[in-house]
């Protein structure tokens, strides 16, 4: 592990220190971490931060501190919560096989519920929202900048608050993945599509249509970013093939 940089905080760039040889199998689950002192040097810090940063990571399900004796790497996709996720975003070298697709097999459960309450609870802003999508540039940026602002009015205007708190979770690694899924096309229609037939199921009042539409949304999203998923991963073997040779 390296020492860090004077500008950064120190507690935070031990987490990620930590988070990174955890995820590239350094200490893998069930491996034992260093003692305190030891791993208070190699990590540059004094033992004060290292424990400042050893009890968010155990909040967050990496680690479990045993006092007086050692702290284990904890199994953390079964024992990690949404920190653990947040770290898997942030730090992760390379994601896990199909972790995106997961992730948004989890919108797809999620997502229409939300949408269906905010339509039925606070129509006039959702359809206030829905009205600046003919105004809209035609790039990956801007679609997922405004899908990202969508779906958050829907979760905030939703009768469950929980939900906006799950997408402020995946804040910075769904407009990163939304910039990737909006490169082609036919994501970008298929989403402005979308918004034309959510607006007018708000006018109507329908919010088992807008239910509907949204499911089909959902799915339709994970058969287009598996496919553009293909292509980048194509696109990036091509070109190591190419700095290879």
């Amino acid at each position: 592990m390296n020492h860090f940089s004077a500008s950064k905080r120190p507690a935070a760039h031990a987490e990620q220190s930590l988070i990174t040889v955890i995820l590239d199998g350094t200490y893998s689950p069930g491996s034992v971490l260093p003692g305190e002192r030891e791993l208070s040097q190699q990590l540059g810090i004094t033992r004060p931060t290292l424990r400042e940063t050893l009890q968010r990571m155990e909040r967050d399900g990496w680690i479990t501190i045993r006092h007086g004796k050692y702290t284990v790497v904890n199994d953390y996709w079964h024992d990690g919560g949404l920190g653990v996720l947040n770290g898997l975003f942030r730090y992760g070298k390379k994601l896990p096989e199909n972790f995106v697709t997961h992730l948004l097999e989890v919108r797809m459960n999620v997502a229409p519920y939300y949408i269906r309450s905010a339509v039925e609870r606070a129509p006039e802003v959702i359809k206030d929202y829905l009205a600046g999508a003919k105004d809209i540039e035609y790039t990956a940026e801007a679609l997922a900048s405004f899908d990202w602002m969508l779906h958050k009015t829907l979760a905030m205007n939703s009768s469950n608050p929980l939900y906006n708190l799950i997408l402020n979770g995946f804040a910075e690694f769904y407009q990163k993945m939304a910039q990737i899924y909006f490169s082609t096309a036919e994501a970008r229609d298929r989403s402005l599509c979308f918004y034309k037939d959510l607006i007018r199921t708000v006018k109507c009042r329908n919010p088992d249509a807008a239910e509907k539409i949204s499911r089909i949304m959902m799915k339709d999203s994970i058969a287009i970013w598996q496919k553009t998923e293909r292509q980048f991963k194509s696109l990036f073997e091509a070109k190591s093939a190419q700095g290879s040779r």
